[in-house]
């Protein structure tokens, strides 16, 4: 029987992949709202938004009111995804804690979401660790590796090709990486070899596994990265979600039953679960007409299902 690490990171990601993906425009009160309660539930790690042009996402055109918001908040880690230097700039200028850089493993996809090359990303990511050098901040920088399981545009990605941009955003200067299923073409037999390998190679830097549910495989994949030690997950509440340039790539992993998966397997998360499925029902409220994912919230906790896993926080 394998060994699982003894507590877990569950970073929310709605407010960023989840939103761009729908076409309802939450209020600032209520993406401020959400970010409260979250925390109030124990999630110390939430992605707020991202630092785009809003002619392209007008659903993250607050993101910096947001993140304003989120750094009054004791203990919380603060992060953006950004797409270029020029984002990077503004996510310094706002005063998050943690930077994403999404480099897609597919050079389809890579042209189709940021119109440059996987190579060209890379030098973008040198480009951000320099301007953070320069401001001397403490901003952590995160080369995010999407589609490194396949692509909905390329097809097969080869994971040599994953590795080797690992190896890439390493050099210049990323403090972590992740790997992202972005469309849901994982198993978890390859998750398991995929995070074995990169784990080979960066070690604590393999940062955070992110699984789409497309396919219903994101909690079985979870299971897989968690096997090869990696203890940090993306999630999103409700489920929704997915990169707006990948054809069929909607759902990622719904925050709350990740986390009630993690607490039954007695992984620590210091995540309040019935806290959690209150907020999820509060902002569906708010997203009337969009498609929701998930299923604790339709089955319920059961009998068995501790009261809740602040008691096992690490």
């Amino acid at each position: 029987m394998s060994l699982l690490p003894s507590h877990a990171v569950i970073r929310e990601v709605g407010l960023r992949d989840g939103l761009q993906s729908i076409s309802t425009i939450l209020p600032t009160a209520v993406k401020c709202e959400w970010v409260r309660l979250a925390h109030a539930a124990g999630l110390t790690e939430i992605e707020v938004g991202s630092f785009v042009p809003p002619r392209l996402l007008p659903q993250m055109a607050d993101t910096a009111e947001v993140v304003a918001f989120a750094k009054d908040l004791p203990g919380l880690s603060v992060t953006a995804l950004v797409p270029n230097v020029v984002g990077a700039q503004r996510a310094m200028d706002a005063g998050v804690d943690h930077i994403v850089l999404p480099i897609s493993a597919s050079t389809a996809h890579s042209q189709a979401n940021v119109r440059r090359s996987p190579d060209e990303m890379i030098d973008v990511l040198r480009s951000i660790v320099a301007e953070r050098d320069t401001r001397h901040s403490q901003v952590r920088i995160e080369a995010g590796i999407g589609t490194a399981f396949g692509c909905g545009l390329q097809g097969h990605v080869p994971p040599t090709d994953v590795l080797r941009l690992l190896c890439g955003a390493l050099d210049a200067g990323a403090d972590c990486t992740s790997l992202a299923d972005t469309i849901g073409y994982a198993d978890p037999v390859s998750v398991r070899q995929l995070f074995s390998q990169a784990r080979e190679i960066a070690g604590e830097r393999i940062w955070c596994g992110h699984f789409h549910d497309t396919r219903g495989l994101a909690l079985a994949n979870v299971f897989a990265a968690l096997e090869c030690g990696v203890s940090r997950f993306d999630a999103s509440l409700a489920g929704i979600g997915g990169c707006p340039f990948a054809p069929g790539a909607s759902g990622n992993v719904a925050t709350e039953d990740l986390a009630y998966m993690l607490a039954s397997m007695r992984v620590a998360t210091g995540v309040d679960v019935p806290a959690l499925l209150t907020l999820r029902a509060l902002i569906a409220g708010h997203l009337q007409g969009e498609t929701l994912h998930g299923t604790i919230h339709r089955a319920g906790l059961p009998l068995t299902f501790p009261e809740t896993t602040n008691a096992n926080a690490p």
